[in-house]
């Protein structure tokens, strides 16, 4: 196994919730929100890791606290041996950052629009003391340019974001991380707001740069259908904790956490042969708010399978036949999973409902041709 770039162990970040003058003069307790509650992971060196999961299970805060963008609230984070979790000295925090950084979700927001191109690589340059003249760092951002693809440079060097279009906008924000030369990026959402054709080229692009500049990757994502391809390890989260991670093959194929299983029904099919067939994503409602986390197993409430046990005691981490993967499931291994399928006829009318295992559900899984 390669050696651990980043560990975390009991992770929590809360967030307090601001009270109001009657709630204060009744004294009432103050309210926090467990954006991330307690979880352990690694990310182990040249490796990408993915975190998936809803809108608010806390992925997106687990990267910004690696980055110290956040302050963690309990727990330890160790970067290359070294504990970060308090680290607040701003020259400390400088060299920090030049070896972590960070692509964001929005290409649209994330770049100055009042910046040129050359400026936006410029900056991180300036700000490290790299470069002693502006030719130097004129060559290092064509380098860097040319490295995202963005050739000739000389076309690109003098334009606005608004000049570019989303998918050179994205490939100039990884430019920016590439530029300071890091060992580590927290890419959230990546090509979560361009095109399909888009996003796989991206994506084969930081497939790329991983293996021509050693980096290490945290992946955060919606689209559990291009883990497989592009990372090696996966942390599926719900409601601030890790329910299940360990080999993204393994966790893939043989899902032992219902929540994992929900996801992997929910992933679209492109298949002309199977439109007559309608898949019943077996959880229904929405994910519980982070000030009232429910007893016992937090999936409980939305879960197909809860029995007594779920609701009055909180599961453990288990392993089952792997020993890298684990889930925080009462029944991990017991679980015999079964998706409803419709089959709809003519006139939309359900002709057929059936149930079909994981092991069809494995076989109809999909990635998008480009990234095959």
């Amino acid at each position: 196994m390669p050696k651990s770039i980043i560990r975390a162990r009991n992770l929590t970040k809360k967030f307090g919730i601001t009270q109001g003058l009657v709630q204060k003069l009744q004294g009432q307790p103050k309210m926090y929100v467990r954006a991330v509650d307690g979880i352990d992971f690694d990310v182990y060196n040249k490796r990408s890791l993915a975190l998936v999961g809803e809108s608010g299970c806390g992925k997106t805060t687990v990267g910004k606290l690696i980055m110290k963008l956040l302050d963690v609230t309990d727990g330890k984070l160790w970067v290359k041996g070294r504990d970060i979790t308090k680290l607040t000295d701003h020259r400390e925090l400088k060299a920090y950052r030049r070896t972590a950084q960070m692509i964001y979700q929005d290409p649209f927001s994330s770049l100055d629009p009042r910046f040129k191109v050359f400026d936006i690589l410029e900056e991180p340059l300036l700000i490290h003391g790299i470069g002693d003249t502006i030719d130097e760092r004129r060559a290092m951002i064509e380098e860097a340019l040319e490295e995202v693809r963005l050739t000739p440079p000389e076309e690109f060097i003098d334009r606005y974001p608004h000049m570019l279009s989303g998918g050179q906008r994205q490939r100039v924000a990884i430019a920016r991380c590439l530029i300071l030369h890091p060992t580590f990026i927290v890419a959230d959402e990546p090509v979560s707001m361009l095109d399909v054709s888009v996003r796989a080229e991206l994506l084969n692009l930081m497939k790329d740069l991983m293996d021509e500049e050693d980096l290490t990757y945290l992946y955060i994502t919606h689209d559990i259908s291009t883990t497989r391809f592009f990372t090696e390890d996966i942390g599926v989260m719900y409601l601030g904790d890790l329910v299940e991670k360990g080999p993204v093959g393994e966790v893939l194929d043989n899902p032992l956490h219902p929540y994992t299983q929900a996801l992997l029904t929910a992933v679209p099919e492109p298949e002309p042969d199977r439109l007559d067939r309608i898949k019943e994503i077996p959880i229904k409602g929405e994910i519980p708010s982070g000030t009232n986390v429910p007893k016992g197993c937090r999936f409980h409430p939305r879960c197909p399978y809860a029995k007594k046990i779920c609701r009055k005691k909180q599961p453990r981490e288990k392993t089952v036949d792997h020993k890298l993967h684990r889930a925080k499931c009462h029944f991990a291994g017991e679980i015999e999973f079964k998706m409803r399928v419709r089959k709809v006829g003519k006139g939309g009318k359900v002709s057929k409902v059936e149930e079909i295992g994981i092991d069809e559900l494995r076989d109809e899984e999909t990635v998008p041709d480009e990234l095959k």
